[in-house]
């Protein structure tokens, strides 16, 4: 699991966001409130709306709270290796929020289930 996290407010300029997003070459990122509670996800995908509504409409961009997708699906720091394996392939999700009494506590990704599933088989020989 990763701790160290980039995170966006609702309030953030989508445009801003993007620029982060594309600067720091990931894909998304959770959206928290002041106190660290996850309000949301912002992905790639969510901004290409940004792209679609520019080219329909002539109006000021937004917020990310605009185009974040709300609730997120999130897991608890104490999912097991297996049952996040198992959402990964059933959900088709890059990355789950980890979430504890609401806050964010940091991100899992299916890189992070493959390194624990390696390591668990190295120390089964």
């Amino acid at each position: 699991m990763s701790t160290r996290l980039v995170t966006f407010q609702a309030d953030t300029n989508v445009v801003s966001a993007m620029a982060v997003l594309l600067k720091e070459k990931i894909s998304g990122a959770p959206v928290v409130d002041e106190v660290g509670n996850l309000v949301g996800v912002l992905s790639e995908v969510d901004i290409m709306q940004v792209i679609v509504q520019d080219s329909y409409y002539d109006e000021s961009v937004g917020i990310v709270g605009d185009f974040m997708h709300s609730p997120a699906e999130v897991v608890s720091p104490d999912t097991d290796i297996y049952t996040l394996a198992e959402r990964f392939i059933k959900e088709g999700r890059r990355r789950y929020p980890v979430v504890s009494n609401g806050r964010l506590v940091g991100q899992i990704s299916r890189r992070d289930v493959l390194r624990a599933a390696e390591e668990m088989l190295q120390h089964k020989k």
